[in-house]
């Protein structure tokens, strides 16, 4: 059972890495009262440094090596806030981001990595393989522009277990498409190990690589058509690419401000993984340095630190007594050699052979199973008295337009209201905005939002504003004022001030943009975050209406569906990380140059597809203009994921109502019984336009619409008289 308490402290996680996947978990599985988890990373696909050699090799695929932070968060119930870390300012408590504002903590954590320090000069031919979420799309580059291709010149700087591991695995799966050189500042590879573990690994080396000794690279220099690489001493060597797995440093993008570092930069930290200068502030894996504790850089190092640091993030917060974490001097490790052998090294040496082997990949997918595929856990319930039960509502409920009530609903209030018209508004209820006619000038107004349906608030921000203006858009109205109705959940005053602001400058991104001025509004307490807006704007002498559709008019949407099941997948932690930034890159995209390029090609009957579905809000414009319609359901574009979230059964709270907007059509066809169907009917937030366009301007409106970055626009059907019917097939 979750508890529901007021969050009073901010933790915050800066980083992905091996130590802080194990804090989320850890969170997720017992959660701490009175916290608000945060974390904030760069890549929302975490890779696992132990399984790269595997996955060059080929013996895995991307996903296997990869932990979806995304969805992990969703599972610890944690914020998630996919962005840069830039610095770190202890003064004010706040983590910097880049292109965004920064993020309050009251306890902080740091698991950020390093990376290794040469190259000096990065390239595209000169690659560092830390961080893996920078290298490994680089490395596929690379395979892209010598696919065909033989002995291509490929060094490997280093002489450690990183380095022989990934020469082994690029040869075993590239051969002669590579030629590989090992570029080390030791006489020897594996220097520090004993000379059996050295001799096993030349032996797996022969006939594989070359190796060049006793060159300590100072610099390189990318000419265009090759890297140059000199050493200290003055020598050169000429590659076609060059990897770089050397030793880390901490990476110069990001600024630990005064907490206290050693003399190359890294955080120091004590036997507890907390910063030695500041006693909020905790930290593990490469990007901190043991205090008396000295071990080299490696992934073995954070992932038995996180244990230890979930601990004392929770009794530091706890006030309780924290647990000190010795690191073995001599950790195990294991090295992949063969699909099938590792090399075992503990101190000198273990063996090598098939055992090793499988037991390193036992001990790698045990890991990754624990944060890819989580126990379920066991959720609230209603409790109510049998006789009452029919009544409740689902537990699971969708934020976002998914949460809007359904057009039924809207439809009976309004007719007890008993909205008088007036004549002189040219357009009333029934809208998008309503168009008011001031004798003096005509404006247009609407109001829009909903309860948040992502964690990020400065991302909901965005998504609201974009989603309440859109209405005016849909008009061709041009947006100039604002105001906000914000609600904020019972928390500590800090946590409550922090997410109003985040998410009000969320909104104020995309309102400067549009040339809005948010002019005021009203906050208030409430049970969860959300957010609405009035917004007001001018209309010229043409504006869209709903009614405006004419036969033989071609149908256009701006922007592909799916976005309602991606959302009530979310808040089950059923989508992954990449259908979730894709689903935010279209919810926050702006819908102003759509509405322009309608006007432009004689557009008079627009709408924005939001809570009621494409076929809901389609089915008012067909009533509204007496005409109907036919849809080719082969020519939608959808979301990546949505369609797989529909097969797994995931439906948004608003599905069972927008199923009522199918008793207006006729469906044919094999392809329209399948999940596509749903998704036609699946709730928008921050959807696209939809617009009706005389033929005879349809494509070259659609031309206009992919050049202005609506990459995804789609001609979906056509206008008919009133005397057909409505089918998609």
């Amino acid at each position: 059972m979750r508890e529901l308490t007021p969050p009073l402290v901010d933790l915050v996680l800066v980083g992905g890495g091996h130590a802080h996947v194990q804090v989320i978990r850890r969170f997720a599985m017992r959660p701490l009262s009175g916290v608000r988890l945060t974390v904030i990373a760069r890549e929302a696909n975490t890779p696992y440094s132990g399984m790269l050699p595997g996955y060059i090799a080929g013996d895995y695929g991307k996903d296997e090596i990869h932990i979806d932070l995304s969805r992990l968060c969703a599972f610890a119930q944690a914020r998630f806030i996919h962005a840069e870390a830039s610095a770190i300012d202890t003064s004010t408590r706040q983590v910097k981001l880049f292109e965004r504002p920064s993020v309050r903590y009251d306890y902080l954590s740091i698991n950020t990595g390093g990376e290794p320090r040469v190259p000096k000069d990065l390239s595209r031919r000169a690659i560092r393989v830390k961080p893996l979420s920078t290298f490994l799309p680089a490395w596929e580059r690379i395979l892209a522009e010598t696919a065909g291709s033989s002995g291509v010149r490929l060094g490997i700087i280093g002489g450690g277990p990183g380095t022989v591991e990934l020469a082994i695995a690029i040869s075993e799966r590239y051969g002669e498409q590579f030629q590989i050189e090992i570029i080390s500042a030791s006489d020897n590879l594996l220097a520090k190990s004993s000379k059996r573990c050295q001799s096993t690994i030349e032996n797996r080396l022969i006939g594989r690589t070359r190796t060049r000794l006793n060159f300590e690279v100072d610099s390189n220099t990318d000419n265009g058509s090759e890297v140059q690489v000199s050493s200290v001493s003055g020598d050169q060597l000429a590659y076609d690419y060059i990897l770089s797995v050397t030793d880390v440093m901490p990476s110069d993008r990001f600024d630990t401000g005064d907490l206290a570092v050693d003399e190359a930069g890294f955080i120091r930290v004590n036997r507890f993984l907390q910063s030695i200068s500041h006693a909020e502030v905790f930290g593990a894996g490469d990007v901190v340095e043991l205090d008396n504790q000295p071990r080299p850089k490696s992934g073995v190092y954070s992932v038995r630190a996180g244990p230890y640091l979930a601990h004392n993030l929770a009794a530091a917060i706890l006030a309780k007594r924290l647990r000190p974490f010795r690191a073995q001097q001599h950790a195990l490790a294991l090295l992949r050699t063969s699909p099938n052998s590792a090399l075992a090294v503990r101190k000198h040496y273990l063996g090598h052979g098939r055992y090793w082997g499988l037991l390193k990949r036992v001990i790698d997918k045990r890991f990754m199973r624990k944060f890819n595929d989580p126990e379920p856990m066991e959720e609230d319930e209603y409790q109510y008295p049998p006789s009452l039960q029919s009544n409740a509502p689902e537990r699971m409920r969708c934020g976002g337009c998914g949460a809007k009530l359904g057009a039924d609903l809207l439809t009976q209030v309004l007719r007890r209201l008993d909205v008088k018209i007036d004549e002189r508004n040219p357009v009333n209820i029934g809208d998008d905005a309503a168009v008011v006619d001031y004798l003096t000038s005509t404006i247009a107004t609407s109001c829009d939002g909903f309860r948040t349906m992502i964690s990020d608030p400065w991302v909901f921000g965005k998504i609201t504003a974009n989603h309440a203006i859109n209405d005016l858009y849909a008009m061709g109205a041009t947006p100039k004022t604002a105001l906000a109705l914000a609600t904020v959940p019972i928390m500590a005053q800090d946590l409550m001030e922090e997410d109003l602001f985040q998410m009000s400058s969320g909104a104020l991104v995309v309102f400067n943009d549009a040339g809005v001025q948010l002019v005021g509004g009203h906050s208030a307490e409430g049970l969860e975050l959300s957010l609405a807006f009035t917004v007001s704007g001018v209309v010229g002498n043409r504006y869209l209406t709903k009614s405006g559709l004419e036969p033989q008019e071609i149908l256009i949407c701006t922007k592909p569906l799916g976005t309602g099941v991606i959302l009530a997948g979310l808040a089950q932690s059923l989508v992954g990380s990449d259908t979730r930034s894709r689903a935010i890159q279209i919810m926050t995209q702006s819908n102003a140059p759509a509405a322009d390029i309608f006007l432009e090609h004689g557009s008079k009957a627009c709408t924005d597809v939001t809570g009621f579905g494409f076929l809901g809000h389609l089915s008012e414009m067909l009533r509204a203009s007496e005409v109907t319609a036919k849809l080719d359901i082969s020519k939608f574009r959808f979301l990546p994921g949505a369609a797989e979230a529909v097969d797994r059964q995931i439906q948004s709270s608003l599905y069972v109502n927008n199923v009522q907007s199918l008793q207006d059509w006729v469906v044919e066809g094999e392809m329209t019984q399948s999940k596509y169907v749903d998704l036609l009917i699946d709730p928008q937030t921050s959807g696209g336009l939809l617009a009706g366009v005389p033929a005879d301007q349809a494509d070259d409106c659609l031309a206009y619409l992919i050049r202005a970055g609506y990459d995804q626009a789609f001609i979906c059907g056509s206008v008919f008289g009133p005397q057909e019917q409505n089918l998609i097939y």
